[in-house]
Order: structure tokens, then sequence, then C-alpha cells
């Protein structure tokens, strides 16, 4: 299938590398003009000019209201509307134990995931409601689902904007609007990568994720994420909206290496008896 955004125009903010990049491109292969916001200038503008007429670099750091209200604005400006907004700019953030977690590393992760989805939320909704429809895609994270999978912040960020994904869902779906979110676990970029201790070392960090998947030998991989969004983005989810799309392999449902019930055993009933 291709065309599957032929006409539409969308605003991805993080866009310089992983997912947002991914996302950029695949967006415009599937026929979409795209603004690619983010704070990698080099990056952004170089993927841009790879992109050809159907992309635009804009400058944007998410927690700044007037900057992805600009990114905003320039979808208007440039192809005339706005049909999809993928908030994925986000980062690991603030690492550590809560009690000596820094109150200003806290307060900036929690900027970029949660205000920063806001913002989009926010001025996507001022555009799309006077047209009557939209899409709005957000990243959360299987860190917003289950505790313990990621940083206290990011754990509290991810698990808020599966909040206002639903919060917002319900109060624009009477413009024709939709919204919703992905909660990837960890897949193979360079921001897991980095966890591992090289951002660089792709190859390293897919061979660690395929040893612990439940899917056996399958990483997940950054195109997981962004077919997720691309269908979040198209007419094919058109009757979805306050949905938390899971790309895990099933780990958030507690699907793990293999099960503790390998092979028969009778009936097991009270107190220890076995059999029917």
């Amino acid at each position: 299938m291709s065309g599957r955004l032929e006409g539409k125009v969308a605003v991805i903010t993080g866009a310089a590398s992983g997912f947002g990049a991914g996302a950029a491109k695949r967006f415009v292969e599937e026929g979409a003009k795209v603004i690619l916001g983010d704070i990698q200038d080099d990056a952004g503008s170089r993927i841009a000019e790879e992109l050809g007429q159907s992309a635009i670099y804009v400058h944007c750091d998410v927690t700044q209201e007037e900057e992805v209200a600009s990114m905003v604005d320039a979808a208007l400006d440039n192809f005339g509307q706005l049909d999809v907004m993928y908030n994925n700019a986000g980062v690991v953030g603030a690492v550590g134990p809560i009690a000596t977690t820094p109150a200003e590393e806290w307060n900036r992760t929690v900027d970029i995931h949660l205000n920063g989805c806001f913002y989009g939320c926010k001025h996507a909704a001022r555009v799309m409601i006077p047209r009557g429809m939209g899409s709005i895609v957000s990243m959360s994270s299987t860190a917003g689902i289950n505790g313990g999978l990621g940083p206290h912040a990011y754990t509290a960020a991810k698990h808020a904007i599966i909040g206002i994904t639903k919060s917002v869902a319900c109060e624009l779906a009477q413009h024709g609007i939709r919204a919703n979110c992905i909660s990837p676990a960890g897949m193979a970029t360079p921001m897991v990568a980095a966890t591992f201790g090289d951002h660089t070392d792709l190859e390293a960090t897919r061979e660690a994720l395929a040893q612990a998947s439940p899917l056996k030998g399958r990483p997940g991989l950054p195109e997981d994420v962004v077919n997720a969004a691309l269908w979040l983005a198209s007419d094919e989810s058109g009757y979805t909206t306050g949905l938390t799309l899971t790309t895990d392999a099933g780990q958030t449902i507690g699907s793990s290496n293999g099960t503790p019930f390998h092979e028969y055993q009778p009936f097991m009933a009270e107190a220890g008896k076995r059999g029917v």
C-alpha cells in the first residue's frame, strides 16, 4: 500500500534522529508534506534537504511554547493546513535514585516530555478545531504503563502523557480530532544504545535487545514505532482515539523469555491436591 498520507500535512517534533527522523521519511514516502522540528539544526536541515520540497526544517525547542506554536504556524504558512501532530521529542533525562535526583534535572525531563506534549496538543487543537479534523500522536513508553522500566522523572512524564492523551481525546472527539499515543519498549535507537554505553553501537544494542525479547531473537526496531505512528496518523485508524498502542512484544502484559508452564502437570486443586 502507498499514498496512505496523500494530501496530509504533518508536524513532527524531535525529527532530527530516531523515531522522528524515521517517521519524517516514511510520512513523505506515503504522500505527506512534513514540518520537521528539533534543536539539532544540522541533522534536521540535512534530513529536510534529503526529503526535498515535501519537507521543511524548523528549529524547535519543545520546552518553549512559542517555538512549538511557530512550528504549527509553519505548516499553515507553507502547506496550508495541519492534519497530523506527532509529539515525538524526548530524552532519557534524569537518571538515578529518587533520593539523589537533582530537582533541576527532574524539572527539565518533565519539561521536555510532558510540557512539550501539552504545547503540541494545544497548538494542534488551535488549528485543527476550525477544520473539524486531525490526528494527534504522542510518544509515551512502556515506562508509562509499568513501574521499574525507566528512570523516575521519565516514568512520571510518560504516565502523564497517557493521561493527557485520554483527556484530550475525550475533549476533541466532538471536533472530529483523534488523539492517541505509542508506548514502545526499549528499541534499537541511539538513545537506547546510549544507556548501554555507546550511542553509536546499534548492532550491539540490537543483539542485547534480541536476547531479552519475549519474541525469540526479535529486537524492537525503530520501524516498529514508525509503522505504529503511520497507522495512527492515517485514516486507517479513523475510528480509534484515546488508545495507548504498545510496541513491546507483550512485555507490559507479562510476556517474557519463556513461561513457568513448560509441560503438562495434573490439575492443581486446593491444599496441594492433584487431579479433577
